[in-house]
Formats: structure tokens, C-alpha cells, sequence
């Protein structure tokens, strides 16, 4: 079969088309900004890349159009496949209906923690022999791919919960159907397609409705929305998971202190891996209690972790110069940069932190979420705020942090900002879910500067 997708170079589409490629169909594609790397590693699959979404593209004639939700009513491809009355399926209907259907889907969903949970849940079904399937919104260090089609029964799928398409405004996971379901938390985001947080909820309550009676669901205990979310119905098995101070207390899943993992109250071993900190604990659990419901005992889960890699942009050190230290991380929405922002402060003591925030995800330019940005960057020592095409004060919402914080529309001011006040020792923590215009290069090449220039006067 053709399939012509419409979004291409987007994380999940890339990875639709990295799986539609790896079951043996013909795949093109057309995107905007069609570049490396997105760009070489679909060509290198042999899938054919067109730049734009002009109409002279129904000429292609493919047996199916997959359109990504990127793609809006009034594109000038879309209005064509409309008017002739082509076939055409979302990205996750397409996923459900040619792969997912034969697989035992393990779904992960949550505000936060997705991709990180799910590169986890993976790689501890891989080190165990069993060859899963995945598609990642991110890229796991252990595998050389984000997506692929595996070779056994398992699938391992980041469950996002913005909508599907312009035809389908339910969540993506609606259509995944998983047997094991993972539900990591649940906060308000996605300020421009939900209007509060109950409207979330009602999502993940279709999503729970779909789970099998011998599936199961395994639940962060400490989240309020997601308890409404079960009793609002349930008809699966259920284990909880979460933090404990006191050994043997709390949740079916617990982690303690020193990191031995327990369920129901007795010890099944230490946690060992190097992802800092508690957040990356629950992730940990949330994985080991989900491939052990897919068969795969806690010790084997266990000693997969101690060597899991790591995911590209979580806490991701992308240098280091002079002594000052550039990490790359995804955060975006206050509680991600609260969580990320204490994960470091463990790992660093008391040196100190420069955070370097790009508020560009939907929800951050819509403004929802800026009364809480003081207090999510409360540990850092300095901040530094890029503001362009904000439609509201980044000034003004930082101004709680006083002279701690500053405010920069223009890049190559914002780089500057931070050569001038970076000194060795410090940790410059950068957090964005877009490229942020290749700052931390640029960043790392001042800084480099900086020290050759400080060689020359010596």
C-alpha cells in the first residue's frame, strides 16, 4: 500500500512513518521546514519528502492520506483531498487499525513523565528478550530508533492526550486501546483545545473505558485528578504506586529513601540507575509494575534500569566549558521546570543554577500557566526568560524572583545575558519543547570564546 502523510516530520508522524515503512509499504510524506534531522533519517528509510502542502500533490495518487493533527481545514492539500473525496485516517486511527490491533499494547499516559516512562518500559521488555514494538515522542538512548515495529506481541506507546486530528478532536490515546495502561499524573495543560482540567479527565475516563477486565492499570496513588478520573469507573485491575518515607506504607508500588523498591510491603530490590531524581523514582515504578504485568519479574526490570541510558533533552549535558556546564531539558509547563529544576539541585548541592526558560508550548504562549512560573523557578539563582511572541509580560509575571531574574526578546541578547553572569562551576539548565534557536550551541561557542580570548591575555 501507498500511504501519503501529511506532517511527516513531527515526532509521532515520524514514527508513523518509520513503522509503515518497517511493515513494507511505499511511504511519502509532506511537512513544512523539511530539514535535518527528521528529514535524513526519513529519507535514509526510503520514504520521499516534499516540502509544503500544495494541492499538485493529489498527482501522487496514494491508496491512503494520513493526516497529522498539525494540519488544519484551509491547507491547500487538505481542501484538495476533501473536494475529491480521497481516503483518508489520522495518524493514531491508522496505528490502531494496522499495527495495534494485534498487539498487546502497553499505553503510557500522564501530564508529565511520558516519554521518559515509556523509553523505561521499553528498554526493560527489550533487555528481557521480548522485542517490543514502540513509539516514543522523544529518543531513547538505548535504541538507535523512537519508533519501530518489534518483533513479538508487545508495544510500548507514549499515550499523548491532545487531540488527534481537524476530523477527530478526542486524545490520541482513545484509539490505542491498551490491555496495560499506565496513568503517571495529571495536571491542566493543553490550554488551546481544554478548557479546565475536568475536561482532561473526561479523557482519560474514555481511555479507562477501553481497558479490558484482565488489563491493568497502574496509578500514581498521590494524584487527586486521576483518583476522580477512576471513580468515575473502573473495570480493571488496579495497582498504585508512590513515594514512602516509612518502608511498607502507602501504595501497592513504593520506593524508599535509600531506593529499595517494594510491593505490597516487601522488598524486591534496590534502584539503581543514574536519572536524578524522585519524579524519575515514580517513572522507574510505574515501569517495573507494567512490564511485570506483561510477564517480566521485578529483578530482571531491575537490572535492566542499572544500565538504562538516559533520553535525549531530559536533563541531557550538551557541554561543558570553562567549567560551566549546558544541559538541555523539555520542560515546559511549571511543574516539569519545578521537578527538573529539584532533580539538578540534588545532583549539584550548592553550585549554583542558571535556569534558561522559552515559554513556546501552546499552553505558555496562551499565558494559562505564567502566575505559576515564579514558583516553579524558585531554585534556580538566576533566570533567564526568552520572550519573543509572547502575547503577554514576561517582565511582569517574573518580577516575584526581583533582580534574580531577567528578560530578553532578542536571542543574541539572551546569550549574552548569560556569557556575562556564567562563571565556573555553574550549571546552565536550558528548557524549551522547541529547538530555542540552537541556544545551547551558541552558548557553548561564546563561552569557548570566552575562555580562548582569556588564554590570549594570559
Amino acid at each position: 500500500m501507498h500511504i501519503h502523510i501529511l506532517g511527516i516530520c513531527g515526532t509521532f508522524m515520524g514514527g508513523i512513518a518509520a513503522i509503515a515503512r518497517e511493515a513494507g509499504h511505499r511511504v511519502t510524506g509532506c511537512d513544512t521546514n523539511v530539514y535535518p534531522p527528521m528529514s535524513d533519517q526519513l529519507r535514509s528509510l526510503g520514504i520521499d519528502l516534499i516540502e509544503g502542502f500544495d494541492a499538485a500533490q493529489l498527482a501522487l495518487a496514494p491508496d491512503l492520506w494520513v493526516v497529522g493533527n498539525v494540519v488544519s481545514r484551509g491547507n491547500p492539500l487538505i481542501e484538495a483531498i476533501l473536494d475529491a473525496g480521497e481516503r483518508y485516517v489520522s495518524g493514531p486511527q491508522w496505528l490502531s487499525e494496522q499495527v495495534l490491533a494485534r498487539k498487546w499494547v502497553l499505553a503510557v499516559a500522564g501530564t508529565h513523565g511520558k516519554t521518559t516512562t515509556a523509553s523505561l518500559l521499553a528498554w526493560i521488555l527489550e533487555a528481557a528478550g521480548r522485542r517490543p514494538g514502540f513509539l516514543i515522542g522523544g529518543v531513547p538512548m538505548n535504541f538507535p530508533v523512537s519508533a519501530r515495529l518489534g518483533a513479538g506481541e508487545l508495544f510500548v506507546i507514549e499515550a499523548d492526550e491532545y487531540d488527534t486530528a481537524f476530523f477527530d478532536k478526542r486524545s490520541k490515546f482513545v484509539h490505542y486501546r491498551p490491555r496495560t495502561a499506565i496513568l503517571n499524573n495529571l495536571e491542566f495543560d493543553h490550554a488551546d483545545i481544554f478548557p479546565d482540567l475536568a475536561a482532561i479527565e473526561t479523557q482519560f475516563h474514555h481511555l479507562v473505558r477501553m481497558i479490558p477486565g484482565n488489563g491493568r492499570i497502574v496509578v500514581n496513588g498521590g494524584e487527586q485528578a486521576l483518583a476522580r478520573v477512576l471513580a468515575r469507573g473502573c473495570w480493571s485491575e488496579v495497582e498504585r504506586f508512590g513515594l514512602a518515607e516509612v518502608p511498607g506504607t502507602g501504595p501497592d508500588w513504593t520506593i524508599a529513601v535509600d531506593g529499595t523498591i517494594l510491593l505490597g510491603g516487601a522488598a524486591q530490590g534496590t534502584l539503581a540507575f543514574g536519572q536524578a531524581g524522585r519524579h524519575n523514582q515514580l517513572n522507574a515504578l510505574a515501569a517495573l509494575a507494567a512490564a511485570r504485568h506483561a510477564g517480566v519479574p521485578v529483578a530482571h526490570g531491575l537490572a535492566a534500569l542499572a544500565t538504562f541510558s538516559g533520553v535525549k533533552r531530559r536533563l541531557e549535558t550538551r557541554g561543558t566549558v570553562r567549567g560551566i556546564t549546558v544541559y538541555d531539558d523539555f520542560a515546559h509547563h511549571p511543574t516539569a521546570i519545578a521537578v527538573t529544576l529539584a532533580a539538578l539541585r540534588r545532583a549539584v548541592g550548592g553550585a549554583r543554577i542558571l535556569a534558561v526558560l522559552e515559554p513556546r508550548s501552546n499552553t505558555m504562549k496562551l499565558g494559562a500557566m505564567k502566575d505559576a512560573l515564579p514558583g516553579s523557578l524558585a531554585a534556580a539563582d538566576r533566570v533567564f526568560c526568552h520572550a519573543a511572541s509572547l502575547g503577554w509580560d514576561a517582565g511582569a509575571a517574573l518580577a516575584p524572583l526581583g533582580a534574580r531574574a531577567s528578560v530578553h526578546d532578542d536571542l543574541g541578547a539572551l546569550v549574552a545575558a548569560i556569557r556575562a553572569e556564567a562563571r565556573p562551576g555553574d550549571h546552565v539548565l536550558v528548557m524549551s519543547n522547541g529547538g530555542f534557536g540552537g541556544i545551547h550551541e551558541k552558548l557553548l561557542s561564546a563561552l569557548a570564546a570566552d575562555g580562548r580570548a582569556a588564554r590570549i591575555a594570559d
